[in-house]
Order: C-alpha cells, then structure tokens, then sequence
C-alpha cells in the first residue's frame, strides 16, 4: 500500500512539472480577407464543402491526445472545439515521432490585417538579422513578426523589374540584412534591401524555366529557398519534377535542387529593419538611376545541382539549411476530402551528384541523389484540439508551406517555426506551429 501511494506521489509530481501556464498570442485587428479563386496548382480546399465537412476534421481530434497545463494542471483538450484566433499550448511534451514534438500552434493570425495589409497568404518565414520573424506571402508583401509573440510589426511591398506583384514562395535573409525572394513564375531569384526595393536578380539554369522557356511545369518551380548559415551558400527547391526527369529506384520522382555560391559579400550582420532608409552599400543602385552593378545587385554564381527523391504524390514546400550542409525538408500533398500530407525529413546533399549537365534524370542509370530521412509524419502529432474548416484526417494539418530555424533546444535540437498559406479561403487557415527537432547525426 505504501508502495502504490509514492508512486502516486511521485507520478503527481512529475505531471505538475511537465505542465506549463497556457498563454495565448493575442489577437492583431481582425477583419476577414476576401475569398481568393484558388490555385488547383497548390493545395487547396475542395470546392462545394460545406459545415459538415468542417465538423468531420474537428471530430478526428478526439483520435489524438492533447494537453493542456495551467497552475500545473494538465487536463485534455483533444476534444476541444476551439476557435479561429486559439493557440493551442504545450512545453515540447507532445510527441510526433521519437524525433520531433510539437510545442505549440497558433490561429492567431488567420484573416487579420495590419496597417490596412492583409496577414496571410504567406508561403515562406525566416529568422531575421534582428530576431524577428521575416514572412513573405505569395500576393507579393513581405510582413515582419515580433520574434516573440509572432505579431505583425512591420510591412513592405515588393514588385519584380517593371513594377508587378510576384508570386513568391521563398525567402532568406543574407547576414548584412537583404532579402532574397523566389518566385515560381519564371522562376527566379532576386535580391531586396530593407525597405522592398530591388536590388538584382540571381542567375537561373534554362532547364529550370518554365515551358516553353524550360522544362519546368508552371506553379512547379522554386518553392523553397534557405541561406546556409554564414550566408555562403542558397539553395532553391523545385517543388515538381521537370518534363523529361524520371523516378528513382524506389519509384520516387526526382526533383532538383539548385544552389548559389555567394561572392564578393558586402556589409555587417548589423540589424536592419525594413520600411526604414536603404542601408550600407547594398541600398539602391550606385551613381545613376540605371540597373545595380552585378557585385552589388546579384553578388551569387550558379553552384552545384542535385537531385532530391520526393515521396510520390507529394511535392516539396519549403527547405531551410543547416549549419553542416544538410536540410530539412518539408513535403506537402493534399487530396479532397480527405486533406493535407505534411512530412519533415532531414536530407544531406553533400555526397549527391551535381546533375546541374544531366539532361534527363535518371539518365538510364542510378543517380547519387541527396539521401533523406524521415523526422515526423505531421499528421501523427497530437492535434491539441485545433479546429478545422475543411477534412483533415488531423484537423491540426493545413496546407503548411512556410519553415525556419528560431534558434536552438537543449540537447543539440532545434527549435521551428511553421506557418500554412490560407489561400484568402475560408475553408483554409493561416497557422504557426512550433515544434522542436532532433536532427542527430552530423
């Protein structure tokens, strides 16, 4: 009897210090954006689904365990139905693989504006040079977030050579504070300073354009791009195969991955904020009004090319750099009616063959693509009583598209943030979730 009693003892203990306070993010001004006509091309919700289909994604959480901890109280909330601006909380107690466990989501941000700026659509995050949360989305506004509380501080609009929208999906910030932006639509790369002006534009291999400039399939090009830590080397991400490109052994699609080798870099890792004055000697072209020189406007030469084996049915969303030279990489599919694959892999490509002059993958032969391994399935993380507006065999999973690297955990994990594109859909949310991984290896 004495024995069952310090179990239970000790049992109690441990939960109440594995429990943390829930706090929720707070809600930015909220008004509802309108209803955009959805790319069939992304993952998009199922036209004609109705509440029903909503409440069909929310029952699924009751599949899931989910905790929340107040006053070192935990109690569950996997069946809570939440709302449009919940957060959902824990302390890195909730487990998605025995690699990566979910911390936290937030829905604070979905259908808000700030400044008169619509908070969604966004496709891609970074860590910015001051600590703060450096969001692009896909309508052509970069947006900053406090590094803490995720709010929206600070906006800027970009436009591509003749003053047009992009559709960007990518995004990295260089250590001197420029922005660096991939669109899909050519595709391309180019190069901002802190205020959204322009600065140049990378160079693109002619295989990676769009049909029928290239092989590459419209809405199918460079959906993710990362900054090596240090800044030396940029990897973009095809999000589909090009025309022509096969499958590996294993009946996985072979997509390609282009890098840049920076040269010739100029300027501090000073913090810059953008909507303030062009900084340094990376501000504006220099000496006329004409185009930057190409040190100053492009500072980037075409590195080495590789091929990444995505799962079939999945493309890849966003990619975001080690400090050794691996990646995470996140690969997203959708299926109406049933809802959104979202699975975290650990790639390396340092030992891959450089395809930048193969023609055609795999060439008849085997190609050394990056070899990658699985952190977590999303859809196995415990929903903590996320809402959803459409199917989800998890309503925690939406069409995430968005990853960066916030900073580092005990015990050699990191710490990541995620955000999914809302698509301006009522159906869709613009979410964060936190999560901490445990890459292991070197």
């Amino acid at each position: 009897m004495r024995v069952r009693s310090a179990v239970v003892r000790v049992t109690a203990a441990v939960l109440a210090v594995g429990c943390i306070t829930a706090c929720a993010d707070g809600d930015p001004t909220a008004a509802p954006g309108p209803a955009a006509a959805q790319d069939s091309a992304r993952a998009t919700a199922p036209g004609g689904a109705d509440g029903a289909a909503g409440r069909a994604g929310t029952s699924a959480a009751s599949a899931r365990a989910g905790a929340s901890c107040t006053a070192g109280k935990c109690t569950d909330t996997s069946r809570a139905s939440g709302n449009g601006n919940r957060s959902g909380t824990g302390g890195g107690r909730h487990a998605c693989s025995p690699s990566v466990s979910l911390d936290r989501y937030s829905d604070a941000l979905d259908k808000t504006t700030f400044q008169g700026t619509f908070v969604g659509n966004l496709s891609a995050l970074a860590r910015d040079t001051d600590g703060s949360i450096a969001a692009v989305s896909d309508r052509s506004v970069l947006i900053g977030l406090d590094g803490r509380t995720h709010r929206p501080v600070r906006t800027a609009g970009l436009a591509d050579e003749k003053g047009a929208v992009l559709d960007a999906e990518g995004l990295a910030v260089e250590p001197g504070g420029a922005y660096l932006v991939s669109s899909e639509t050519e595709p391309s790369v180019r190069r901002y300073d802190r205020s959204g002006t322009l600065l140049g534009r990378l160079p693109v291999p002619d295989a990676l354009r769009v049909a029928p400039a290239g092989r590459a399939q419209s809405n199918q090009t460079f959906e993710g791009l990362t900054l090596r830590p240090g800044g030396g080397t940029l990897t973009a991400s095809m999000e589909g195969r090009l025309t022509g490109d096969g499958k590996d052994t294993a009946g996985r699609p072979l997509l390609r991955f282009q890098t840049w080798q920076r040269y010739g870099a100029r300027g501090g890792s000073a913090p810059y904020r953008f909507g303030t004055a062009p900084y340094g000697s990376d501000s504006a072209p220099h000496g006329s009004d004409s185009a930057p020189s190409r040190s100053d406007s492009a500072p980037y030469r075409l590195g080495k090319q590789y091929a990444y084996p995505v799962d079939a049915g999945l493309g890849v969303s966003e990619i975001a750099a080690l400090a050794d030279g691996r990646l995470l990489v996140l690969e997203r599919g959708f299926t109406a009616g049933v809802g959104n694959t979202v699975r975290l892999y650990l790639a390396d490509p340092r030992r891959a063959a450089d395809v930048s002059g193969v023609a055609n993958l795999p060439d008849g032969k085997a190609v050394r693509a990056a070899h990658k391994k699985l952190l977590a399935d999303l859809g196995a993380c415990p929903s903590l009583g996320a809402p959803a507006h459409q199917p989800q065999t998890n309503p925690l999973l939406d069409n995430i598209e968005g990853m960066t690297v916030t900073g580092r955990a005990p015990g050699g994990r990191l710490r990541l943030l995620l955000v999914s594109d809302d698509n301006e859909s009522p159906k869709q949310i613009t979410r964060l979730y936190e999560l901490t991984v445990r890459p292991g290896g070197h």
